[in-house]
């Protein structure tokens, strides 16, 4: 992936700050917003003063919490609103636990259902999402190299074990998440992949 215009510390910024804003804008103090995600108190202070960055297991935790999409927390914090999104203004995140890429190709936007995201998983790294921010969230993955494993869990209720999908290059896996779910790139090569993801 070619580096982003925008660099990294700026746009933990940009989020910190829009995580801030959305915290209060529902009158959560810090020790509120950790009950509703389950992230500590210590963690989400320091994220919002911009002193680390939020893994992408934390920034699921909190769009949970928010009941918000990743896509559309990244678009508010990038503030892309042109109908063309030239490849140097799609912003790229890193995770800083696993190395997962996130590029936003088509960021998320008032009037659109839908978002583009392209992601880059390295070999052996795993992101997890303890939950879907809104229910029935679909989602379109096509792989374009590589070998992924995507684990999405059963129901609420615990009436289905959950399956894992083992996806190589060129196959297209389509679901509706409402559980927990995960990536995996088992190797040897990084799992590069485009990602469709509309809002009910």
């Amino acid at each position: 992936m070619r580096n982003e215009s925008i660099e990294p510390n700026t746009l933990d910024m940009r989020l910190a700050a829009r995580l801030t804003g959305l915290r209060q804008q529902r009158g959560w103090s810090l020790d509120e917003m950790a009950e509703q995600s389950g992230v500590s108190r210590a963690s989400l202070s320091r994220i919002e003063r911009g002193e680390t960055s939020p893994t992408a297991a934390v920034l699921g935790r909190l769009c949970k919490a928010f009941q918000l999409p990743m896509a559309v927390l990244f678009a508010q914090a990038e503030d892309r609103r042109a109908d063309l999104v030239v490849h140097d203004d799609q912003t790229l995140w890193t995770d800083p636990q696993t190395g997962f890429h996130r590029r936003s190709l088509s960021p998320a936007r008032p009037g659109y259902r839908g978002a583009m995201i392209l992601g880059e998983l390295p070999a052996g790294a795993t992101v997890s999402y303890a939950d879907t921010p809104i229910p029935d969230l679909e989602h379109h993955l096509w792989l374009q190299s590589g070998t992924l494993e995507v684990t999405l869990a059963g129901s609420a209720e615990g009436a289905d074990g959950g399956v894992t999908h083992r996806l190589s290059a060129g196959d297209c896996l389509r679901f509706k998440l409402n559980s927990s779910n995960s990536y995996h790139a088992p190797g040897p090569d990084p799992a590069r992949y485009l990602l469709c993801v509309v809002t009910p």
